[in-house]
């Protein structure tokens, strides 16, 4: 086979994936992570959760290894200075592209993209590395897993005609539906899942919708894939994942006229694409109906309906099992999420009180609770829907995780205050439209009453009986895990020396982030970019604030606190503190690790 092809880069450091010959020693390839053995794997996805992982744990140092052991470091500093490839890969209709590049044949048309060009650096990141330098923020990086079959959720328009329909996105600036049937984002699974659900419509005569009439059966498509696969091999599940198909409907109900051959589709789809599959392993998880008839723009009705097929869908995100329904809000590039948690994980000390707003279906918290056994964790979230799919991840929690786990249906603008008291985390993962005005507020007034700047409230105010109608529904909403054990109740009131912040809006994240430092309430203290949508000029940004003023960039911090002195073995202490056989010990020390130097110990024990 063909020696070692540069594969991937993530948060400025790069992973080769090894074709070894034949009999070859594969651990060469190998940073605590099995990687892809060929392009054509990755292209297909196998490996890429465990190629990412092994990106980020190599570092500078592991990619050097890596590049020795590849031989082929002229390529890869080809590659780092923007020279070319002397062998590109090729793409799917078998032309030559740069590594990075789109290459897919509905760009010119299709409003999904707007960037065909080196996709693992977003124009966004050069306004992102400016802003945070001016925040002593100095190595803000950006991770990108992939850059094509990233996309695990979809939602597509029908149109056409039953003998030539038409599946895909509106055309810019306009409501005519460009079908994309080869989209090089989708995972390949999406794209087999929509020529199933063309043959049902050209087979059984289903009218796809009119928009002008307002006629015609079948509305949208959503598409959720999952890997959730416990019977395969970590590398191949993400090739082998199953697709979640949800048909939007013209009709009010299943039992509507209109919604006639809702089920047969359904039946026909499921034969030829789930259990029902002879001789090839099925594409489909379920297949749902969702019904709507109003003439908008907004995808769903309010009514679901499962069909066919396992009525949950599981995910293993961030080291917990994590249900959805459709109706859930999750992350379309579950592998680029997977990385962005593993990150924001390390920022959580143990034994914390983490409260997170914006939770949705409680993934942060729930896999804050299992990786770092925090004391408690609180998820906010304003949709009913997310609460069921909540419970179901919460019961298979493994009773090893001491952690009190609780989820709130409440509006997180609606007095925030009172979520933040008693957390020393604060998460927050809004919308891309950013966070509401009271939450800033609140996250502000938390931290100067952490400082000691503006004054808690009153034990007699704390616990006073809670008649506010928006908290108590939220008390009767709520899902509660207990912890096993008696944790002491805190005798000060605490607010959150920690914020983290994840966005979506960039723009909005900029406007949030001056709103939150004004006046010394926050500083910023670390930030990271994801590329959650290759192909777009955006990226996911994870900040972490800090409470109050900033003591200088984190290089002078680490020349602060560099010692240039003689070493000390032993720690200052009050009088009487070590008895005189562990005194003799200390000096003893002291003395053998200063032999020879003219020092005198910093204190005397006494």
């Amino acid at each position: 086979m063909a020696s070692s092809q540069l594969m991937h880069r993530s948060a400025g450091c790069f992973a080769l994936a090894l074709a070894l010959p034949s009999g070859g020693n594969r651990s060469a390839a190998r940073v605590r992570c099995s990687f892809p053995r060929t392009y054509e794997e990755l292209q297909k996805g196998v490996g890429l959760e465990e190629l990412v992982r092994g990106a980020e744990s190599a570092g500078a140092r592991g990619r050097s290894k890596l590049l020795r052991r590849s031989g082929n470091e002229d390529d890869v500093d080809r590659r780092r200075t923007g020279g070319t490839r002397s062998s590109p890969p090729p793409s799917r209709n078998g032309s030559s592209m740069a590594p990075a590049d789109l290459d897919c044949e509905h760009f010119s048309r299709c409003s999904g993209c707007v960037i065909d060009k080196a996709l693992d650096e977003p124009r966004v990141m050069r306004d992102a590395v400016s802003f945070f330098k001016r925040h002593a923020v100095d190595d803000m990086a950006l991770t990108t897993v992939g850059v094509w079959d990233w996309r695990c959720r979809a939602k597509l328009a029908v149109r056409g005609t039953c003998d030539n329909p038409l599946i895909g996105l509106y055309e810019e600036g306009s409501h005519v539906v460009v079908d994309i049937p080869n989209c090089r984002t989708h995972h390949p699974r999406i794209n087999a899942a929509v020529e199933l659900v063309k043959e049902a419509i050209r087979t059984l005569g289903v009218e796809p919708y009119n928009e002008e009439t307002h006629t015609g059966q079948l509305r949208y498509l959503q598409m959720v894939v999952t890997t959730f696969n416990s019977s395969l091999p970590a590398a191949e599940r993400y090739a082998e994942g199953k697709v979640q198909v949800t048909l939007v409907w013209n009709a009010r109900e299943e039992k509507s006229v209109e919604a006639d051959l809702l089920q047969p589709m359904a039946e026909f789809l499921w034969q030829k694409g789930g259990l029902g599959r002879r001789g090839s392993t099925p594409i489909l998880h379920s297949v749902w109906a969702n019904f709507q008839t109003t003439r908008t723009n907004i995808i769903f009705g309010g009514k679901w309906r499962h069909l066919l097929g396992e009525q949950q869908l599981w995910e293993r995100v961030g080291g917990a099992d994590i249900c959805f329904t459709p109706a859930s809000f999750g992350q379309a590039n579950v592998q680029a999420f997977e990385a962005l948690l593993r990150r924001l994980q390390k920022k959580v000390k143990r034994d914390s009180a983490v409260v997170e707003l914006y939770a949705g279906v409680g993934i942060i918290g729930i896999s804050l609770a299992v990786t770092r056994a925090c004391r408690s964790v609180k998820c906010v979230e304003v949709n009913k829907e997310a609460k069921d799919s909540f419970q179901l991840s919460l019961a298979r929690v493994p009773d090893s995780v001491d952690c009190k786990i609780s989820w709130h249906c409440a509006d997180a603008s609606v007095s925030p205050i009172n979520w933040l008291e008693g957390a020393e985390v604060v998460i927050v993962d809004p919308p891309r439209k950013g966070l509401d005005a009271p939450v800033i507020e609140a996250l502000r007034l938390a931290s100067l009453r952490g400082q000691g700047k503006q004054k808690s409230p009153s034990s007699s105010n704390v616990n006073r009986v809670e008649k506010r109608p928006w908290i108590v529904r939220a008390k009767q909403d709520s899902v509660v895990k207990d912890s096993a054990s008696d944790w002491q109740e805190e005798v000060d009131v605490i607010w959150p020396d920690t914020l983290i912040y994840v966005s979506c809006g960039w723009e909005s994240f900029k406007r949030d982030c001056a709103a939150l430092i004004e006046g010394d309430a926050w500083h910023l203290d670390d930030a990271h970019a994801f590329n959650f949508f290759p192909g777009t000029d955006s990226i996911e940004t994870l900040a972490v604030f800090k409470r109050g003023k900033s003591t200088g960039t984190k290089s002078s911090k680490k020349k602060a606190g560099r010692r240039t002195g003689p070493i000390p073995f032993h720690r200052k202490v009050g009088k009487g503190a070590l008895p005189k056989a562990k005194q003799s010990n200390v000096d003893e020390g002291w003395n053998r690790a200063n032999q020879g130097r003219d020092v005198s110990p910093p204190f005397t024990l006494k």
